[in-house]
């Protein structure tokens, strides 16, 4: 009898977990988050430039291909926006390390791709936020910017 009892509760919990599962898709300001990142231990590289969405960008020399960086924090005692910053910082600095390893400049057209989801923004970003997790997916392209050559004097 108490094998049963506790059967039917073990499959009673089971099926109530799914409901308290949490998966919102939110999204934050780039800038924000850009910010957070001069301020971490591991801080975004100013000399690896980003560009979201279709942001402006210096001419380009050559492109070395598409990446995806898909970065996810444990957002317990954490607002859904602390969670979602640290995982935007976390996956632009995995973008900038690819850049860095394909001898690349700067990273172009970065757009959110959480779960699949395509978000372009020139602004903003897509994190899905969890009970538990945080998340935030970029992809970009890493290229080498041409080089401004400066007007010498004299010539």
């Amino acid at each position: 009898m108490k094998t049963k009892i506790a059967a039917g509760c073990m499959i009673l919990a089971l099926g109530a977990s799914p409901a308290l599962a949490r998966d919102d898709r939110l999204m934050f300001p780039v800038a924000e988050g850009m910010e957070k990142g001069k301020s971490t231990k591991d801080r975004i590289d100013p000399d690896i430039r980003v560009y979201f969405g279709k942001q402006k960008t210096p001419a380009i020399d050559r492109k070395m291909g598409e990446f995806t960086a898909n970065r996810k924090t444990n957002a317990t005692n954490k607002t859904d926006k602390e969670a979602c910053e640290i995982s935007f910082v976390s996956a632009v600095l995995s973008l900038q390390q690819r850049a860095r390893r394909e001898g690349g400049d700067a990273v172009v057209n970065i757009h959110s791709v959480y779960k699949n989801e395509n978000r372009e923004s020139d602004s903003e970003y897509l994190c899905g936020a969890g009970t538990f997790a945080a998340g935030v997916a970029l992809r970009g392209t890493v290229v080498k910017l041409k080089e401004v050559k400066a007007k010498g004097k004299g010539k």
